[in-house]
Order: structure tokens, then C-alpha cells, then sequence
């Protein structure tokens, strides 16, 4: 059986919860592999909206096993806070189990510090972080000073850890960010508590997915964030602190690359980005506010506003490039319902007058790109209801058809609204090759 691998294809905001979501049906064991509670997935089942973000989005389902991996950086107390709001819905279905890896390290109480704190002393040159203390973890994490799930139940182990990084970190807080230093004792007793609370869904996950692998069990990699919001393959320092690109679906959750078969790319049908940086198709007029609106474009995890702009094909094209994306997912096409006309990247023209088909590394040059648009005729018919790609209109179909040949990857399903059934499913990724 197939083990698929879900990842964005823009910059984050994709609908790759719904998608996750419907693909758990297929699946045995959804994995998250990388990121921390800045992402959120937003579900919509039966007109009630969930917002997970550190949970995977399988947890909804029954018969299901749901794993944060080692790739993951986690905040033990959202995780708790995640678990009693599912529990409060009645959200958590009876026979599925949940797993976070020993592996997986921790975001303490002065990553956050430090995150809010770095963020504001640079006037002007802001990041766009959550300031949920995600990058720091990750700095820690390779820097080897870390301190893991699996050490909480260390005792002496971890308070040695936390009392050697309070002494860099309350000197860093205090003397260069002019900040409160934090308490020793007050976070040892806090996270210690914690622990106690989540042991029972601490284990080791890899062998736990290879196992079940090895037993012929369908997985489903769930990542978060967004292919060029990839540390080394993104729009680099506008990232997130980790590799959201395909590949690290087997760093992040301990198996070997040859078990994931297939990569499915999740596709927004425009474009959408939460806080800084270059935005070549970025719309500032009375459309983007048009979309932002219709498509309720607002981050999951801060509520941010999101920009919005026409789909930019360079952007994806880079990303089933280097993630291998066999296939796309085509999310929100009825926000563009009601639009005149509609534009798709195909191209930038860089400064001199170049033109280029690939996204530039270099954030100034990218800065000065300019979109070189294909425009189509819009449609007015409500999707909603469609089912199959024949009942969408014509003028819908066409735009999906540039889409797909531009990609060069297959549209195996089209979302035309934010609930389950509004879906069209062309392909099971799970039964079919891509």
C-alpha cells in the first residue's frame, strides 16, 4: 500500500487541513513531521470549525493513530490545551490513539521570550514570526543544548539542562533585550507537572511507524507551513525554522525515505501570505480585498490578515520540483467565483529585463520581479454543488486545465467549498500511481 506524503505548495494556508483531513479516511496513521503550534489547520466538519495546531488533523476520525514526530517542536502545554478543547467537542473518537515522540524538543518558556523580544528590537526589519518560540527551539535544537521530551522524565537530567540554558538565555534576556529574566524553579516545577499529564502519549514513534508500515498500514506525513516557507528552499529570511519540503516527512518522523511512495501538493487557486516578505502577484486593490474577503483569508494561528494576489505558478512550479509532487490538490477554487477576469503567473521580469521562470534566491532581486500573467475569463455559477469536474464551468475548467499543465503534476482532487462534501475527488492517492 501506498504512504503519503501531504505538503504545501505556496507559502502556508493552503487548506492542507481539509485535505488531511478527507485523506485519513484512506489512511491508518497520520504523522505530523515537522513545525510547532505557529501552524494552524483549520477543518470544517459539518459546519462546526476545528483549529488544530499541533495535533494531527487525523484526530478527528476513528481507528485512526496520530503521531507528533521528532521533527516536531512542542509546547507541551498548547498540546494539553488542544487535547481539553477536542475533549470538551467531543471530538476525540473512542478507539484512535495519539503518540508524541521522545524525541521531539521541547519550546520552553524562554524561547517564547526570546522570539517576542528579538522581534521587536528589530524596527523595520521584522520577520513575521508567531512569536510562539519556534525558531529559537529549532536554534537550540542545533545547537545541542535542547532539551527534549523524553528528558522531562530525567529529572536531575533536565533541571541540569534548563539551569545551563537560563544562564545564557536570562543574561541574553536581561543585558542585550533589557527583559525579565525567568525563574529556574518556577519552569522546573511547571513542566515537571506537565510531564506527568503527558506521558501516557510519549513514546518512540519510529519504531512505532515502522511497525505498522512493515504490517502493510497506510500513512499519511502531514506537513505544515508551506514549500517557500522552507528554511533552505523558501524565500529565505521570510521562512519558518524548519524543512517543510517533502523530504523531511522521513527526517521528521524517523523512517526511511523508500517508504513514502507518493507526495501530494496542496495548491490554494490563488496566492495568500501571512506576514513579510516578497509577494510578486501580492494585489493591492479592491480584488485582493475582494478575495481576502470572500476566501475569509485570516491566519489560523494569529489571526493576521493574510495578503492575497493571483496564483503565481513560478512559485509552485519550484515546489513540485523539489519536493517530487506527483500530484495536486486544488483548494478554495469558489473564492474566485463572481470574478471578471483571472490571472496565473507564468513568468517573472526581473530587473535589466530579464525574464525568468524560476524564483531568484536572492530576496532583493526577487523584491524587484514583476508577474508576466496569462488571463482567462472568469465565471458567475455557483460550484458549490459540483461533484464531478464536468458539472464546474467551463471557464473554471479551463483555468484548472492551464494550472495543471503549467504545474506539470496531475489535479487529482479540486475543493469548491470549506466543508467535507464539497469536494471533488477525481483519484485515491492511496490506490492510485501518480
Amino acid at each position: 500500500m501506498a504512504n503519503v506524503a501531504v505538503v504545501g505548495t505556496q507559502w502556508g494556508d493552503e487548506g492542507k487541513g481539509k485535505i488531511v483531513d478527507l485523506y485519513t479516511e484512506k489512511a491508518d496513521i497520520v504523522a505530523r513531521f515537522q513545525g510547532g503550534n505557529n501552524a494552524g489547520h483549520t477543518l470544517v466538519v459539518k459546519g462546526n470549525k476545528t483549529i488544530l495546531h499541533l495535533i494531527p488533523s487525523g484526530i478527528l476520525h476513528d481507528n485512526k493513530t496520530c503521531i507528533i514526530g521528532n521533527g516536531v517542536v512542542l509546547d507541551p502545554f498548547v498540546f494539553l490545551q488542544e487535547l481539553e478543547e477536542l475533549q470538551k467537542g467531543n471530538l476525540l473518537p473512542p478507539n484512535t490513539r495519539l503518540f508524541i515522540s521522545e524525541r521531539a524538543h521541547l519550546i520552553m518558556p524562554y524561547h517564547r521570550s526570546i522570539d517576542q523580544a528579538r522581534e521587536a528590537k528589530t524596527s523595520g526589519k521584522k520577520i513575521g514570526t508567531t512569536g510562539r518560540g519556534i525558531g529559537p527551539a529549532y536554534e537550540d535544537k542545533a545547537a545541542r543544548t535542547g532539551i527534549r521530551v523524553g528528558d522531562l522524565y530525567e529529572e536531575d537530567l533536565f533541571r541540569e539542562k534548563l539551569r545551563q540554558n537560563l544562564d545564557v538565555k536570562n543574561f541574553l534576556l536581561k543585558n542585550y533585550y533589557n527583559d525579565k529574566p525567568l525563574d529556574e524553579e518556577e519552569i522546573a516545577a511547571q513542566y515537571l507537572a506537565c510531564a506527568r499529564k503527558i506521558k501516557s502519549y510519549v513514546a518512540d514513534t519510529s519504531l512505532i511507524l515502522d511497525r505498522e508500515i512493515r504490517q502493510g498500514k497506510k500513512v499519511l506525513f502531514e506537513g505544515a507551513q508551506g514549500s517557500h516557507l522552507d528554511i533552505d528552499h523558501g524565500t529565505y529570511p521570510y521562512v519558518t525554522s524548519s524543512n517543510t519540503v517533502s523530504a523531511n516527512a522521513s527526517c521528521g518522523s524517523g523512517i526511511g525515505p523508500n517508504t513514502i511512495t507518493k507526495v501530494v501538493g496542496i495548491c490554494k487557486a490563488y496566492t495568500t501570505r501571512v506576514g513579510e516578505g516578497p509577494f510578486t502577484t501580492e494585489l493591492k486593490d479592491e480584488i485582493g480585498d475582494h478575495i481576502q474577503q470572500v476566501g475569509q483569508e485570516f491566519g489560523a494561528t494569529t489571526g493576521r490578515k493574510r495578503r492575497c494576489g493571483w496564483l503565481d505558478m513560478v512559485l509552485v512550479r519550484q515546489a513540485v520540483r523539489v519536493s517530487g509532487i506527483g500530484a495536486l490538490a486544488i483548494t478554495k477554487l469558489d473564492v474566485l467565483t463572481g470574478l471578471d477576469k483571472l490571472k496565473i503567473c507564468v513568468g517573472y521580469k526581473c530587473a535589466g529585463g530579464e525574464f525568468t521562470h524560476a524564483a531568484p534566491a536572492s530576496i532583493q532581486t526577487l523584491s524587484e520581479c514583476r508577474p508576466i500573467y496569462e488571463e482567462f475569463d472568469g465565471w458567475k455559477e455557483d460550484i458549490l454543488q459540483a461533484r464531478e469536474m464536468k458539472e464546474l464551468p467551463v471557464n473554471a475548467r479551463k483555468y484548472l486545465k492551464r494550472l495543471e499543465e503549467l504545474a506539470e503534476a496531475k489535479i487529482i482532487l479540486t475543493s469548491v467549498g470549506p466543508g467535507r462534501e464539497e469536494t471533488i475527488v477525481l483519484e485515491d492517492p492511496f490506490l492510485n500511481k501518480l
